[in-house]
């Protein structure tokens, strides 16, 4: 007996703390335990139950997920009616709306009303029962009378609770919400889905319902929905606060989530001032909102004024500019950004959306263009939400017209010529014209001044962009031609300056050719791939002639690197750029092709964390280099050995867990020093 009430005792105790941590987590966005505290509560409980399956309740934390598939959604008959809200979309109709308000209550316009103002969420309405504090049905708004019995499915959603917390809840309670799925959780779902080639969500709203009406509840607990509540319906029991405000704090306390921008405000002058200050805050929230709903406060008055037809005379939707709207696809354009990506820009006829005139909209890469089957003449639904970038969502392919033309991803880039590539496997086309693109200019100067490349002490960003936009810098060659007076009179230089710049760029003429390889920025060529390029053919006029085939022959060269080496030389701008620069005196040292020999690191792949105190990190990365190591940034199952210095954190972590071996800088000195 004793050992029974213990067990129930723990499993009370248990349900009740991760109850009380669901809420500090969900509800009041204020944890008070770390997630792992989290799980291990929930794998004791989940343990106790697996032992004991006679002491499962349905309200327990363990029971979200488990319920077998449906075949289809039982209908349900609402309690109270899910009334719709009438809509406001200008200022004129709200104040409308407070007039008619007044008018009823047969109120003077000089006294003001209180209202409840909260966000509108754009998701799905649902209904929420609950009975002596325990959920027995979730259903989905439907027609307003009948919906869909998804009680399998909101059991899932985290922030819906099983059981309300404390106590004085009416014996049955109707709660009125709306299910979301935040930006965040929106994104993470379409990127699953465009890495496993599946059909994206087009808005969070489609993909909150979509998840919702998974008749496998498994799947549903895989998206990362939330529950918002804004109301009730049926009351049964001891009767709730005398205020919309007071009724969603109570229902907060009861472990129900509402939104903190929720407010009560005097008078419609206050309401515009919140409608406006939400406007500017939207783009900030971590969830969609379409517009503020407007509520008289006061439950007795909300009672006195009464419905009309299917919608409440106490409430207004005051909408936000559409986010979405119809229009025609004209043209498109291909954009060459600063790494080279060439991106499908579509040309629009205007449309009014998201509160501007949009005549253009990205459509991302050709994969994007594939999916939605983009074609010119095509009418096609635009989104734009808040300062996002317009983009293109979906074609309505039922008024295709017979004559649209279909989008082709141009051969060559629209700026420079050079030959446009894609690597199987990636989504982005690229020019490969590289230094010698005009749209890539400035990227290809900052890196080619950078430090591990030919190293122009003084050469910055913000320099570089003041030379590329005053017309001194062209193309990289034109860096070796700079004119004194003209960078000296350029903003914060000055003579010394300028001075000290072109010694500097005098000085980056003597390189090795590694370092004049990797400043080219081809394509996946870093600092090692470029030692091993030299190492193997000798010249940088080998490297140019050699094909694919010949590259692969190059330690750590696999064929992606290979394509893009070799189509890098085989563009006739970046030969005139490597002519003209070499030309300007950029020169290097002969290179002594050495004989192949073993390396005593060859294969091995080496990672270095933490601080160093002998060695930089450059200089221990060269002399692994030259062993015949390779060094990664990162950590992983193919890493043969980490190096660790004081200060070493998650990537000491990760080969610890991994069971990798592990060294200290003096270890490291005396390999160097025995190799």
């Amino acid at each position: 007996m004793t050992d029974t009430l213990s067990l129930d005792a723990e499993l009370a105790q248990l349900r009740e703390s991760l109850q009380e941590h669901n809420y500090r987590y969900y509800v009041l966005d204020d944890p008070s335990i770390p997630d792992a505290e989290y799980d291990r509560l929930f794998q004791r409980l989940k343990a106790l139950e697996a032992e004991h399956p006679d002491r499962v309740t349905p309200d327990s934390p363990t029971q979200r997920v488990g319920a077998s598939p449906l075949s289809a959604f039982p209908e349900v008959r609402h309690e109270q009616p899910m009334l719709s809200l009438d809509n406001a979309f200008d200022e004129a109709s709200l104040r409308d709306f407070d007039r008619r308000i007044h008018q009823r209550l047969e109120m003077g316009l000089e006294t003001p009303i209180d209202y409840a103002c909260e966000p509108k969420l754009d998701g799905i309405a649902v209904s929420l029962l609950y009975e002596n504090g325990v959920l027995v049905r979730g259903a989905t708004r439907g027609d307003g009378t009948t919906g869909e019995d998804i009680t399998q499915n909101v059991r899932t959603v985290h922030s819906v609770p099983l059981r309300l917390r404390g106590d004085g809840w009416p014996a049955r309670l109707e709660i009125r919400g709306e299910i979301y799925l935040p930006k965040a959780g929106f994104e993470a779902i379409n990127e699953r889905a465009r890495s496993r080639g599946e059909k994206p969500f087009v808005n969070p709203r489609n993909a909150a319902a979509g998840s919702l009406r998974q008749l496998d509840p498994r799947i549903t607990a895989e998206r990362p929905l939330e529950l918002c509540v804004y109301g009730v319906g049926l009351v049964e029991g001891e009767a709730l606060a005398g205020g919309q405000v007071e009724t969603l704090t109570r229902l907060r306390e009861w472990g129900l989530r509402t939104n903190p921008e929720m407010a009560r405000v005097c008078g419609i002058e206050a309401c515009l001032e919140y409608y406006q200050r939400l406007a500017e805050k939207r783009n900030g929230l971590p969830y969609e909102i379409d517009g503020i709903v407007f509520k008289v406060d006061d439950l007795g008055l909300q009672r006195r004024l009464g419905f009309v037809s299917r919608a409440p005379r106490w409430a207004i939707a005051h909408k936000f500019p559409a986010q979405e709207e119809l229009t025609l696809l004209q043209g498109v354009e291909f954009q060459v950004g600063r790494t080279g990506a060439v991106t499908p820009v579509a040309r629009l006829k205007p449309v009014f959306v998201g509160g501007v005139t949009v005549s253009n909209a990205t459509l991302h890469n050709m994969d994007e263009v594939a999916r939605l089957d983009a074609r010119i003449g095509d009418t096609v639904i635009v989104r734009r939400a808040g300062d996002v970038i317009p983009q293109v969502v979906r074609v309505v392919l039922e008024r295709r017209p017979a004559d649209a033309v279909k989008i082709e991803l141009p051969a060559h880039c629209p700026v420079c010529g050079a030959e446009v590539e894609r690597t199987e496997g990636e989504a982005a086309a690229r020019c490969s014209g590289g230094v010698s693109c005009g749209a890539q200019r400035k990227r290809a100067i900052k890196h080619f001044a950078s430090r591990r490349a030919m190293d122009i002490d003084g050469l910055g960003d913000k320099l570089v962009d003041a030379l590329v936009d005053s017309g001194q810098i062209e193309q990289l060659a034109d860096l070796y031609r700079l004119e004194h007076p003209r960078v000296a009179g350029m903003e914060r230089m000055g003579d010394k300056s300028a001075e000290n710049l072109l010694q500097a760029i005098e000085a980056s003429k003597t390189t090795t050719l590694p370092r004049f390889l990797y400043a080219l920025g081809i394509r996946e060529v870093g600092e090692a791939t470029a030692v091993a390029l030299v190492n193997h053919f000798g010249t940088l006029e080998a490297i140019s002639r050699a094909d694919e085939q010949a590259l692969q022959a190059v330690p750590d060269v696999g064929p992606v690197v290979a394509q893009h080496v070799a189509v890098f030389f085989q563009q006739p701008h970046n030969l005139e750029t490597l002519e003209q620069l070499q030309g300007a005196g950029v020169h290097w040292p002969a290179v002594e092709i050495m004989p192949k020999v073993e390396q005593p690191l060859a294969g091995k792949t080496y990672v270095l964390t933490g601080t160093l105190e002998q060695l930089t990190r450059d200089e221990a990365k060269q002399r692994l280099q030259a062993l015949g190591a390779k060094v990664a940034g990162s950590v992983s199952k193919k890493t043969d050995c980490v190096v660790a210095g004081p200060g070493a954190g998650s990537k000491l972590a990760k080969a610890e867990s991994l069971g990798i071996a592990v060294i200290d800088e003096v270890a490291l000195l005396e390999l160097l020093e025995q190799a």
